[in-house]
């Protein structure tokens, strides 16, 4: 992983083999990073989606495997008792040009991967709302 930072805006490039999850989150803890918009294109050769039941308050998850192009990969990063907490979605589309996607919760790099996040100053907190069993934006009162 390689990224560059001028003033709002993080320019990441991700290389094969490397997760998304796990090298944005690095992103951020560097960088301090308390709220910031995603988005990205690329190319992956594993996933792990997920979709979220409301009624159940569970989210089913599907392995995806095989050559993918990232066609959107968009969310933000903010912040869950301190730590980096990334709200992350994916469009992934396989060799016969069909699209899957979902909540994001793995994926691994093929070839490259372009992101960028583009930083707020806003403090975005999350917590629990157990009516939906999310955890949903928690906003900072000096803001």
């Amino acid at each position: 992983m390689e990224y560059r930072r001028k003033k709002k805006t993080i320019v990441v490039r991700l290389d094969r083999g490397e997760e998304i999850i796990s090298a944005l989150t690095e992103v951020c803890q560097r960088e301090k990073i308390t709220f910031a918009a995603i988005s990205g294109i690329g190319a992956a050769d594993q996933a792990t989606v997920g979709l979220y039941n409301v009624e159940e308050q569970v989210y089913r998850k599907t392995e995806l495997t095989g050559p993918m192009e990232i066609c959107a990969l968009t969310g933000n990063a903010s912040r869950k008792d301190g730590e980096v907490y990334l709200h992350l979605h994916i469009t992934l589309c396989d060799e016969e040009m069909r699209c899957r996607g979902g909540h994001l919760n793995a994926c691994r790099i093929a070839a490259t991967a372009e992101i960028v996040l583009q930083v707020s100053s806003l403090k975005v907190e999350r917590r629990l709302d157990p009516a939906v069993g999310l955890n949903v934006f928690l906003f900072d009162e000096e803001d």
